[in-house]
């Protein structure tokens, strides 16, 4: 198998993963639609940045480690299950508040409101580590004898990266044309309660999955 080849087989995986709503697509969207598109996008890039993290521990051997290690493997899920419980009770908290109106402030983000998209989409994706028992599991079988793993690790990371950033990126400009419409009280409210049922579940379901 050729450089070329490892890099196409492992873009028709990663493509197809990529484009099942998930995780990533709840957070982008209700992102964009409540904050504005430079949210959207910066939540974007802290999960792309999240993605190459865990593409350079899988090609270095530490998500090995991490898999290998039950206790080292159980902390980082549950801590990453109470995260991902405690944003969504908290989204959806805010939405029973008296007087809160989640619309405020939606049609012009500022640049710290940008920064916590960031580290959202970051925090979100490092501590899954579903993504990177993924990587270690995936990546060893794309890299072509005579390369460097570490390279081609990061190689195949970053293509995953590209094509996450291409679909995320076309739904983040997709909800921004329907946000005018959307970014009613009622609407965002009912949307945080969705986004935060969401994070709920992903957590509940990642802290039974170490079970």
């Amino acid at each position: 198998m050729t450089l070329g080849q490892a890099l196409l087989s492992f873009a028709l995986v990663v493509g197809l993963l990529t484009i099942i709503p998930g995780l990533d697509t709840a957070l982008v969207i209700r992102g964009t639609v409540t904050r504005g598109r430079p949210y959207g996008f910066a939540a974007l890039l802290g999960i792309q940045v999240g993605t190459l993290i865990w593409g350079a521990a899988a090609a270095t051997g530490a998500a090995a480690l991490l898999a290998a290690s039950e206790v080292g493997y159980r902390v980082l899920s549950y801590a990453g299950a109470a995260y991902l419980v405690y944003l969504g009770a908290t989204m959806i908290a805010k939405t029973f508040r008296r007087g809160a109106d989640p619309s405020a402030g939606a049609a012009a983000p500022s640049r710290r409101g940008a920064r916590s998209g960031f580290l959202l989409g970051l925090v979100t994706n490092i501590t899954n580590p579903k993504v990177g028992v993924f990587y270690m599991a995936t990546i060893p079988q794309f890299v072509p004898a005579g390369h460097s793993p570490l390279l081609v690790g990061l190689l195949l990371a970053l293509v995953h990266c590209v094509l996450g950033t291409v679909w995320l990126g076309a739904i983040i400009l997709g909800a921004n044309q329907l946000a005018p419409r959307l970014r009613s009280t009622r609407v965002i409210r009912w949307m945080d309660r969705i986004t935060g049922g969401v994070l709920m579940l992903f957590g509940a379901r990642l802290a039974l999955d170490v079970r």
